[in-house]
């Protein structure tokens, strides 16, 4: 558990966790960062998915820092608005300013989770290079905010049905090139497809290395092809290092 102190107080971010499948200590630390409305409950049992290509790799499902409001059971990243990629893609003034408020909101929540990354990584003694981050939705948004700004990079990112924030002052601010693959369904209506594009073509406008899957028929959601390519890339990042 981290616990952050930002505008007065102190937020601990924690959530559920999986130890390595093989016992002992961890060798690799994958942190999976929900979707908006969502808690760490929701990604954890990934974690099912990849241990036996990852037996060695400790899981970790950090609940988001603020309720979502309304929803009482939900938490968010970030306020997120009214998220609509088309609309932002328009630049009207009122897509500018919410554009500019999930920007500001992103850069806010990336604080939090660069601080709960030092501390977890410190406490099982890995390096970045012994770090993935697994992304759904927000979370994905919240994963590329991150990595990218790291002082070095991760072993690897996934980020399922998201998308990039702010891609044009991604270049400018991008420290550090972890390899990135993301995961799409082509019927997704909440988070459309065209936000996998834009943001792999943002990502490799600054000079990082994508790949991308486009999953036919899938919703808003992960399907067990996207877990198994996902377990892959994983494998490969993680067990290199």
């Amino acid at each position: 558990m981290a616990i952050v102190p930002t505008a007065g107080r102190t937020i601990a971010l924690n959530g559920p966790r999986m130890p390595p499948g093989a016992g002992g200590a961890a060798r690799q630390l994958v942190i999976l960062l929900h979707g908006y409305g969502a808690d760490g409950a929701d990604l954890i049992n990934l974690a099912d998915h990849w241990r036996t290509r990852l037996p060695h790799a400790a899981f970790v499902a950090p609940n988001a820092p603020e309720r979502v409001p309304g929803a009482p059971s939900g938490y968010q990243w970030f306020p997120i608005g009214g998220y609509d990629p088309d609309d932002l893609r328009q630049g009207s003034p009122a897509a500018a300013a919410r554009a500019a408020a999930m920007a500001t909101g992103a850069a806010h929540a990336r604080a939090l989770l660069d601080r709960f990354i030092d501390a977890e990584l410190a406490a099982v003694g890995l390096e970045e290079r012994n770090l993935a981050l697994v992304g759904f939705s927000q979370g994905t948004m919240l994963a590329l905010e991150t990595g990218p700004r790291r002082a070095q990079a991760c072993a690897g990112i996934v980020g399922f049905s998201g998308a990039l924030i702010g891609p044009e002052r991604l270049e400018a601010e991008m420290t550090a090139r972890p390899p990135i693959m993301l995961v799409h369904g082509d019927s997704d209506s909440v988070v459309p497809a065209e936000a996998m594009f834009d943001a792999a073509a943002g990502l490799s406008a600054a000079g990082g290395t994508v790949e991308w899957h486009l999953r036919p028929g899938l919703g808003h959601g992960i399907d067990p092809r996207g877990l198994a390519l996902a377990g892959h890339f994983l494998g490969q990042c993680l067990l290199q290092a």
